[in-house]
């Protein structure tokens, strides 16, 4: 073990600033001794564990502040290590004179994310789990806090682990028929490897899918509002969030840019995004505006299609959607300006699959578009309890994981020896191990928890 994690670490655990209180934290074996040399109060060496007690925090002779001190003594612990977390007053001068003076009395600044290293170390939990505790930090809306939720409880490791263990037992009856070469035995059969690597894949391409809705959960959903010049999309953007957010006029062409803004719709953040309006121009900005639309269309995961039913005409609205659809991104014709529309436009609006009927003006059937923009999202499999993939990383290797196995069902139907066999079996292991944390290297370590805030 790297002789730093010996050191007992000290760090700001809540967000820097002024509040009304801040905690510090400790961690490692001189934790609490550390903390009692600078206490006035009782003797923190002489308590039980899962015990708070008021008192000063000293650097001499001179107090620092007035505290509450929290003990939670090995292995009973988020690290598993002795803590110690001092609740102090939220000034921002006193948070630092209180770690100043456990640094002078043996601490070290903790590194980022080193507490939830910790933790991963001495087994708290495993690397997956310790990546939720990042998200869950993060999370930022209903549905990214409850996946990182249900990943930190370990739904996704004990998947995980589950295939794991399935395929070291076959690995292992292989491996042993190479130390009976010459003999010409075979403890693996070979049918039942084959039904295991199928019923594998099976479950690991699920996972691999999910992962779309997962980065959807996590990060939001870009949605681009797109249409002709004055159609409507500042109009609606504005009504979304209820504020003036961008320029309307009656001038078309006013949208130069793209602006974007972030709407929780049924606990999931979309990143709604107005661009310039879709036309031929010969203004140089415009054009360039309009490039950008383009370009926001094809990186988008779902694209509202405003027509403009008083203004637009049925040849026009025919070519974009056909555009859209070669796109292959989800969309949704959304027929504006409802109270001055042209019947032949919103007949053949009403046609179309899933589209909606609003004006932006005046809000109507607001409430419609958000439910069909939902059930464009489509969220059932993530309410319903299914794992979900959400880490770039496990997707990763999710991937190696399906071409290592397809490997193995390549040499099983060219009945490839036992070594080979195992080779590639041993190979789906490390790359499945690697996401739980059973096979780690230091980088893959350091490159985790660096992203992690000090203080977790």
């Amino acid at each position: 073990m790297n002789p730093s994690t010996q050191d007992t670490i000290v760090a700001l655990s809540t967000a820097p600033g002024v509040g009304a209180i801040g905690v510090i934290r400790l961690s490692g074996d001189e934790a609490i001794t550390i903390t009692n040399k600078v206490f006035k109060g009782k003797d923190l060496t002489k308590q039980e564990s899962h015990t708070i007690h008021f008192g000063t925090i000293r650097n001499g002779d001179k107090v620092v502040d007035e505290v509450l001190v929290s003990l939670f003594i090995a292995p009973k612990s988020f690290t598993k290590e002795n803590v110690v977390e001092i609740s102090c007053h939220g000034s921002p001068f006193i948070l630092k004179q209180v770690i100043k003076v456990l640094l002078q009395n043996g601490a070290r600044l903790a590194k980022a994310g080193e507490f939830t290293q910790r933790a991963f170390l001495n087994g708290q939990f495993d690397l997956a789990q310790a990546e939720a505790v990042a998200d869950l930090i993060n999370a930022d809306s209903e549905a990214s806090h409850e996946a990182a939720l249900k990943q930190m409880r370990g739904g996704f490791s004990e998947q995980i682990k589950t295939l794991r263990e399935e395929l070291i037992h076959f690995a292992s009856m292989v491996e042993l028929e190479l130390d009976f070469g010459e003999e010409d035995v075979e403890f693996a059969d070979r049918d039942d490897l084959k039904k295991l690597i199928n019923d594998l894949q099976a479950v690991i391409v699920k996972l691999i899918s999910s992962f779309d809705l997962g980065n959807v959960i996590k990060n939001g959903v870009p949605t681009v509002i797109a249409g002709k010049p004055n159609a409507g999309k500042s109009t609606l953007l504005n009504a979304l969030l209820n504020e003036e957010k961008a320029i309307v006029s009656d001038i078309a062409g006013t949208t130069r840019d793209f602006i974007e803004d972030e709407i929780n719709l049924g606990g999931i953040n979309f990143r709604f995004i107005d661009t310039a309006g879709l036309r031929e121009t010969t203004d140089i900005i415009e054009a360039m505006g309009v490039k950008r639309t383009q370009e926001q269309m094809q990186k988008a995961s779902l694209i509202i299609y405003m027509v403009d039913m008083a203004n637009d005409e049925l040849v026009d609205m025919h070519r974009e959607i056909n555009k859209l659809e070669n796109l292959g991104i989800p969309f949704i014709v959304v027929g504006n300006k409802l109270d001055k529309a042209k019947a032949e436009i919103k007949e053949a609006i009403e046609k179309i699959k899933g589209s909606v009927l609003i004006s932006a003006y005046s809000k109507d059937n607001l409430d419609a578009l958000k439910d069909r923009i939902l059930e464009v999202v489509n969220l059932d499999n993530f309410k319903t309890g299914d794992t979900v993939v959400t880490n770039i990383r496990h997707y990763d290797n999710l991937l190696k994981t399906r071409d290592a196995l397809q490997d193995v069902l390549n040499g099983l139907g060219m009945n490839v020896t036992g070594d080979f066999l195992a080779m590639d079996i041993r190979q789906a292991l490390h790359y499945l191990g690697e996401i739980t944390g059973e096979i780690t290297t230091d980088d893959l370590l350091a490159n985790i928890f660096s992203k992690f805030c000090i203080g977790k």
